[in-house]
């Protein structure tokens, strides 16, 4: 084994571990803007999510294709037991990851969660608004009282 494939996957796991820090960050911000009902920023968010997804992605791949040539087997097992006889900082590295993959899953489970609530708010709030905008709908659209006397309880019955 080179130093200078030890050394090229130890630079890719460094940034893989920064984009995967970063992109935990993102969604840790997404949650909490979710939750102080800020829904201005989160347009902009979700792009920023997209490409840091692209990013990890194409770092995941990177890493898998430098693996590859340097092991026979992919499992996690394998890489741990290669990276801890050949990269101590890589196994470090590795570790981290993992663990903070396992983290954005959990976020990003949770921010959906989250969302799909709010959806179903504003849906219910639409319906309300909608059930009380025909109720109070005096006039219809010829401009003739659609309110019959009689229709309903008068104002003077208990």
């Amino acid at each position: 084994m080179t130093s200078l494939a030890t050394s090229g996957l130890l630079t890719a796991l460094n940034s893989e571990l920064g984009a995967v820090r970063a992109f935990v960050a993102l969604l840790q911000q997404e949650q909490r803007l979710l939750t102080e009902n800020q829904t201005e920023p989160l347009l902009a968010l979700a792009e920023q999510k997209s490409l840091q997804t692209i990013n990890l992605n194409q770092l995941a791949e990177s890493r898998i294709s430098m693996l590859e040539q340097l092991l026979p087997d992919l499992s996690n097992e394998a890489i741990d037991s290669w990276l801890a006889a050949n990269s101590a900082k890589g196994y470090a590295n590795w570790q981290e990851i993992r663990e903070l993959a396992k983290q954005a899953r959990q976020l990003n489970r949770v921010n959906g969660e989250l969302i799909q609530m709010k959806m179903r708010h504003n849906q219910q709030t639409l319906v309300t608004l909608t059930q009380a905008v025909n109720k109070a709908d005096l006039y219809g659209p010829d401009g003739q009282r659609s309110f019959t006397p009689g229709s309903g309880r008068s104002l003077g019955n208990v």
